[in-house]
């Protein structure tokens, strides 16, 4: 062990599972013949056990193995990042049990302190752990509502409590109405306008509650007919200027992110999407900012593992660039694969995110 390492520090850090001493040091577990970082969530080892290094590699030449769980081979930032992508696989699958998603339940789960975990979730996902956890019971009521199901079956399936202060709030997010986003856009009308962006023309579309279209182009015409064919029931208007301060703050949000400056604002989306696109495009929003998963590992995530070139479809066919993140998608060979919006763009969004995680750490 080196001799700048400092046992009883090492030790306390340890005791505390401090994720701030990952990267500084390891340590090893003579019993199992493992090595963890610091802020590893494994049972807290017997003092006698325990052995400290100032690298993985001592710790692999003293004959232990990288432990499964807190990947001590990798980055800090990558540890970090797929801690908190399993933490959102389980705030997906637990939606209905409020108990297990209140901030003191999952900072435990984390092994962290609440507000330590609150500050490190948000750096790593964008939003605070009860940002979301709304956002996902908004995403599951869409489907639910695209699948079928009555109003009141998807609020509740979705893990919303009951009252109509929920349902006001829901509809409001929704962008529009439950029963209008069932009909695809009847009767709903969409204002629409164009920016330029550091990633060139964009276009956004919007009721009067939320953004439905988001789609980067070479020319105003080319976006207004790719609107159309997504909302072919809706009416669609020209958004008068000065614009409102909604889409102010929208385009400012987005044009901060594409300059790598800040994470984007939450924004009330509406999708319309098949039952499959949109359980594809829900997940794709639990991906870390940053961070890219493969089409075959986003096909596993969503439960279906032959699924991937599905997979790769559903995000062919995303409307709405950016907040629902296709871009975080890459082939299994690394490789960038395909974007709808071209590959450039692709890699300054991907390096946009990235950039904006190192300043948040």
């Amino acid at each position: 062990m080196s001799e700048a390492i400092d046992e009883t520090r090492c030790w306390q850090a340890v005791q505390k599972r401090d994720a701030a001493f990952d990267g500084k040091f390891v340590y090893g577990v003579l019993t199992t013949k493992v090595f963890c970082r610091p802020g590893c969530a494994s049972r807290i080892p017997l003092r006698k056990n325990v052995r400290f290094y100032a690298t993985a590699a001592e710790a692999e030449a003293d004959g232990l193995r990288a432990c499964m769980r807190c990947k001590p081979l990798g980055s800090p930032g990558e540890a970090m990042r797929e801690q908190f992508g399993r933490l959102c696989a389980y705030i997906r699958r637990n939606l209905d049990d409020h108990e297990a998603l209140k901030l003191d339940a999952l900072s435990k789960r984390a092994a962290m302190s609440p507000f330590h975990f609150q500050r490190k979730f948000k750096a790593v996902v964008g939003v605070t752990p009860r940002q979301y956890v709304e956002a996902v019971r908004m995403q599951t009521l869409k489907e639910n509502l695209h699948e079928g199901e009555s109003v009141t079956d998807a609020i509740y399936g979705a893990g919303f409590a009951a009252g109509s202060r929920v349902y006001d709030g829901a509809c409001s997010r929704l962008g529009m109405t439950p029963m209008q986003y069932r009909s695809g856009g009847m009767n709903v009308e969409i204002s629409y306008a164009t920016a330029d962006t550091p990633l060139g023309l964009v276009m956004i579309g919007a009721t009067d509650r939320g953004l439905c279209f988001l789609e980067f182009g070479d020319s105003h015409q080319e976006l207004l007919e790719s609107l159309e064919q997504e909302y072919p029931a809706a009416s669609r208007v020209p958004m008068a200027k000065p614009y409102s301060t909604e889409f102010t703050s929208w385009m400012q949000a987005l044009a901060h992110f594409l300059e790598g400056e800040r994470g984007l604002a939450q924004i009330p989306l509406v999708r319309n999407g098949t039952a499959f696109q949109l359980k594809v495009w829900r997940y794709l929003q639990t991906i870390p900012p940053g961070s890219v998963q493969s089409y075959a590992e986003v096909a596993e995530g969503i439960g279906q593992p032959k699924a991937a070139r599905a997979v790769a479809r559903a995000c062919a066919a995303n409307h709405i660039a950016v907040l629902i993140p296709c871009h975080r998608v890459i082939r299994g060979d690394g490789s960038l694969g395909g974007y709808r919006w071209g590959l450039e763009r692709k890699r300054a969004l991907l390096d946009a995110e990235r950039g904006a995680a190192k300043t948040a750490r």
